[in-house]
């Protein structure tokens, strides 16, 4: 195995070749599975696209079983607000495993432009609506939670203060020594988590579903619509206003989008379907210190020295801002 190949083994994209994707769906189906089509991937796992008795699907290979997990115990919340694809099957493949969904066809959220991302905000809206009332009785604990839908934390503002912890067994362990290590050092990081304890009392305990990944291909959107929201992988328990955060920290990525002031325009939502949202801004300020926090982490375990030096802009621009 390769340097490059052993690399993606350990990180968790499994390294499956189009070919040893054919194979196993062949094995598995036989003559039923059409032609194979290679689909973008995530950061963890490889996708393809392939028919069977008339219906598309999606097959995704990973060494990690835990994000597709998750997706499916998500697809127990889907509505028409809020589109997820059903997982029909779970299992180990190539010393990992695989899952196979229904396939959601439309372009990506990411790559739309300023016209067509302002048509698609009342769906967009209307899904973390429906996120945000999804019935959350049968499981507990804030935070990330695990395939069992249990989350580890007692409240939210444990969940937001965690961040700064490198456990043993954590999918990222070891990012503290390596940000360590690194030009760029922990200073930064600890400054953003003074800022983060700071704003963290103005979040309320609110127990609602986040997916906290909502761009990096993982929306679709056919016409003004969201047409599916998949890899679940990342989703927490706490204040939906954190799907909200996630654009409003990424919106420098994106000028495309520039005109559009996605927090002005969340704000005029809630207003108009009557939600009170206390300490709004204060709450976004929070979450948004918390993402770039954990993508400090996340490209510190990469070793993506350039993307955390602007993480690193970008946080320090939003937590000392004025509210």
């Amino acid at each position: 195995m390769s340097a490059p190949h052993q690399m993606e083994a350990r990180l968790g994209a499994a390294f499956v070749s189009d070919a040893q994707a054919a194979a196993f769906l062949a094995g598995r189906f036989g003559s039923e599975a059409g032609d194979l089509l290679h689909v973008e991937q995530g950061e963890w796992s490889r996708a393809f696209g392939f028919q069977m008795a008339g219906g598309d699907y999606i097959i995704r290979f990973s060494t990690l079983d835990e994000d597709f997990c998750k997706d499916q115990r998500a697809a127990r919340y889907a509505s028409c607000a809020l589109p997820i694809p059903p997982i029909v099957e779970v299992g180990t493949a190539f010393g990992g495993f695989y899952a196979i969904s229904e396939r959601v066809f439309g372009g990506f959220l990411d790559a739309l432009s300023h016209d067509e991302m302002r048509r698609v905000l009342p769906s967009l809206f209307a899904a973390l609506d429906a996120a945000r009332r999804v019935d959350l009785s049968a499981s507990h604990g804030y935070g990330g939670w695990g395939a069992d839908g249990t989350a580890p934390h007692p409240t939210w503002r444990a969940a937001l203060l965690d961040i700064t912890e490198d456990r043993p067994g954590d999918r990222l362990h070891g990012w503290r020594e390596r940000l360590a290590a690194s030009p760029i050092g922990m200073d930064p990081f600890d400054q953003g988590m003074r800022h983060l304890r700071e704003l963290v009392n103005s979040c309320p305990e609110e127990r609602c579903l986040i997916h906290s990944d909502l761009l990096n291909r993982n929306v679709l959107v056919s016409g003004d619509r969201i047409a599916g929201v998949f890899d679940w992988g990342c989703s927490m328990y706490g204040d939906f206003l954190y799907d909200i955060a996630w654009f409003t920290f990424w919106s420098p990525w994106y000028p495309a989008w520039r005109g559009i002031d996605v927090e002005r325009e969340a704000a005029r939502h809630y207003q108009a379907i009557g939600l009170d949202v206390p300490h709004f801004e204060e709450r976004l300020r929070c979450y948004q210190v918390h993402i770039g926090l954990a993508h400090y982490a996340y490209n510190a375990f990469r070793g993506r020295w350039k993307e955390l030096e602007a993480v690193a802009r970008r946080t320090r621009d939003v937590a000392t801002a004025e509210i």
